[in-house]
């Protein structure tokens, strides 16, 4: 990888292939893959979470991965610690002289990466608060404009608010490494798409095979080690529903229905989010899921060398 190349990003909806086109790319162009799932993050939540790690590998070699499997269930996860986690792997990824694959569909992680996020936490500073209530809001205006450009009047329509904003900022110019953190990434945006119909086909099949493969008992065993159930049920889908069949609120036959339906919700606000991160400047390239692989990678390299990405 070229030091002035871009990275590459996989995204996209649930069950539009995602994984196996970044081991692909991973595998095609020495790259390791940092994952970009919420929930992946948590050992032995393996079924519910999709996360099959069979596929990590192409042509019987293991492609290496990040962030998969670094948690205990039941911990608060967020994404700050995502973040910095993130940019660790990556600077282990820059130092072996691989490509940096991010892949996932949690748009938050995605976009706190790769915009940049400042999602440091800020500590109050008392006497720079004393010093600054003896300002004017006028004046106040005027230091946190020093600071950055104001393009809207989120931090100054209230004194309070105004008075945090210069705490944080100059937090962070007197702690410049941490903007070294957080610079925005640059960035060759792969969509994985597909018809509608479609990927609700995927959808419900894919929640069969995960009953099958048992992930009833995948989330019992979870509530067998003591983890409480108010923490599964913040895991959201696949863990909040058959948590809530196993504490008997739910019969089976609802908790399947009403699992469904929730993913495909889920599906589409993964969509309205990446949608919204176009409308802010993202370029992404959006590739259907369903085009044979010869095509579908012919797509997807024509695309990364236009963004100046070297392939073979």
């Amino acid at each position: 990888m070229k030091d002035n190349e871009p990275i590459i990003t996989v995204l996209g909806p649930t069950a539009t292939g995602k994984t196996g086109v970044a081991v692909r790319i991973a595998a095609e162009l020495s790259g390791e893959i940092v994952s970009a799932d919420s929930r992946q993050v948590f050992r032995r939540m393996d079924i519910g979470s999709g996360k099959d790690l069979s596929e990590y590998q192409y042509n019987g070699n293991p492609i290496p991965y990040h962030l998969i499997d670094i948690e205990e269930p039941g911990v608060e996860y967020n994404v700050f610690r995502y973040q910095q986690a993130a940019y660790e792997a990556m600077e282990g990824i820059r130092s072996r002289g691989h490509r940096i694959v991010l892949c996932g569909g949690s748009g938050m992680y995605v976009e706190a990466v790769l915009r940049g996020y400042r999602l440091f936490p800020v500590p109050e500073n008392p006497e720079l608060r004393k010093e600054l209530e003896t300002h004017t809001d006028e004046e106040l205006t005027e230091m946190l404009a020093a600071y950055k450009s104001l393009h809207n009047d989120t931090d100054t329509s209230e004194r309070p608010r105004l008075i945090r904003a210069i705490e944080i900022e100059d937090y962070y110019a007197k702690h410049p490494e941490l903007s070294e953190r957080v610079r925005p990434l640059d960035s060759a945006i792969i969509g994985m798409c597909g018809e509608r119909n479609h990927i609700r086909e995927r959808i419900t099949r894919r929640l069969q095979a995960r009953l099958k493969e048992g992930m009833v008992d995948e989330v019992k065993a979870l509530l067998d080690e003591g983890i409480p159930p108010e923490r599964l049920l913040r895991y959201g889908l696949e863990y909040k529903f058959v948590t809530q069949y196993l504490t008997g609120e739910l019969h089976y036959g609802d908790m399947v229905t009403l699992l469904n339906t929730a993913i495909h919700q889920f599906s589409k606000r993964q969509m309205t989010w990446f949608r919204r991160m176009e409308r802010m400047g993202f370029r992404i390239h959006w590739v259907d899921a369903d085009l044979p692989e010869t095509e579908k990678f012919q797509k997807i390299y024509q695309y990364l060398r236009e963004e100046g990405i070297h392939c073979l």
